[in-house]
């Protein structure tokens, strides 16, 4: 049988094999699989014979596929010898190996090397901006600190102002949300306690929960979403606008001039803003909580009152202290790290506001730790 695909390419069948001649390249490769294939297919010896004698011109391409062919036929249960190669394509032929295993598993460690170098490069970058964000918190405290008595290098009225924005602003939407958490708070209580014939000490949870967590925690996260991204913003667009540099130019310092009346802000009218929570979601608690429980709200009122203490207040109002600092730092840091147009100032806000967040949560779980571990 006699099967030809290139002009100058056959392969033909012997009695005890096949036999290839002419051109062996990259060229012709793809026809000759399939006919010496179709030939080993075909017979039915188990030991198979390929004679290359008549093999004219060989390549890289050429070569690895005669040693694939073997591969291939081992497969099909038929070991096949090539045989007879012209000594010009002989030489070419043994130089031409197929990758090895001891290279594979080099390559293997290769990449493992990478994915360390990728780790510690992560880990290194997350080294640095935390020695950034630290540096940045000391030199912000301290630059707020020393404002008290030397307010030299800031604009007059801009912690009026930066209260306004965080402080009175922001009092209707978080007084409409501790009012609605205060009263489904009490609905929770209600239905679990009246199991027990417990009802009452609904108040206990209402007074001791919003007091304690619930407004300090919930005021945080708004003044995070409303003040936290504005104060990133801010940052941002100032230093896309090269407004920080250009104060550094005028010897004016950007922390002095623009965050340190916003850290006063935040930390000032943040527990200001707690004591209207707090106020709010116990009165939406009582309310419900006279509703549901068919009580006096003398009687409800009086029992709220009862099992508020004083210590309850004040844990509340130094979280929210800490949680308006945390705020304030991340936000700065966020806005400073801002990189590229306008997607990086929504990128720098949206970072801020996660940030702040998940630093809000760490710093309750420590000062939770602090009051209420024995």
């Amino acid at each position: 049988m006699n099967t030809s695909r290139h002009s100058s390419t056959s392969v033909f069948s012997l009695a005890d094999g096949l036999g290839i001649s002419g051109d062996v390249t990259l060229g012709t490769v793809a026809s000759l699989e399939a006919e010496c294939l179709g030939l080993i297919d075909l017979s039915t010896l188990r030991a198979l014979q390929c004679d290359l004698s008549s093999v004219t011109r060989l390549d890289t391409a050429g070569a690895l596929f005669l040693r694939r062919l073997q591969k291939l036929s081992a497969g099909r249960d038929k070991e096949l010898t090539l045989s007879r190669l012209p000594a010009e394509q002989q030489s070419f032929f043994d130089f031409v190996q197929p990758p090895s295993q001891p290279q594979a598993e080099a390559i293997t460690d290769a990449d493992s090397s990478m994915s360390l170098e990728y780790l510690g490069g992560r880990i290194d970058e997350a080294l640095s901006q935390a020695a950034t964000f630290l540096f940045l918190v000391s030199d912000l405290t301290w630059s707020a600190v020393a404002a008290l008595p030397k307010r030299a290098g800031m604009r007059r009225g801009s912690f009026i102002e930066q209260a306004i924005l965080v402080g009175s602003q922001g009092v209707p939407i978080i007084t409409l949300i501790l009012f609605l958490i205060g009263a489904v708070s009490t609905l929770q209580a209600v239905a679990q306690l009246r199991q027990f014939g417990a009802n009452i000490f609904a108040a206990d949870l209402l007074a001791v929960g919003i007091c304690r967590e619930l407004g300090p925690l919930m005021t945080a996260i708004v003044v995070a979403g409303r003040s936290g991204s504005a104060i990133a913003a801010e940052i941002a667009t100032m230093k896309f606008t090269e407004e920080l540099d250009a104060l550094k130019t005028m010897a004016l310092d950007p922390l002095r001039l623009v965050a340190v009346p916003k850290l006063w802000a935040m930390v000032l009218t943040v527990p200001l803003l707690t004591i209207m929570a707090d106020l709010a979601g116990l009165i939406g608690g009582t309310v419900t909580g006279v509703f549901s429980l068919d009580l006096a709200p003398q009687t409800f009122v009086t029992r709220v009152t009862e099992a508020l203490l004083l210590k309850d207040i004040l844990t509340g109002l130094l979280k929210s202290v800490t949680f308006g600092w945390i705020i304030t730092m991340i936000a700065v840091y966020r806005g400073l790290e801002f990189k590229g147009g306008a997607t990086g100032v929504g990128q720098a806000t949206t970072s801020a506001v996660v940030s702040s967040i998940f630093g809000i949560i760490v710093l309750d779980l420590t000062w939770g730790l602090i009051f209420y571990l024995r």
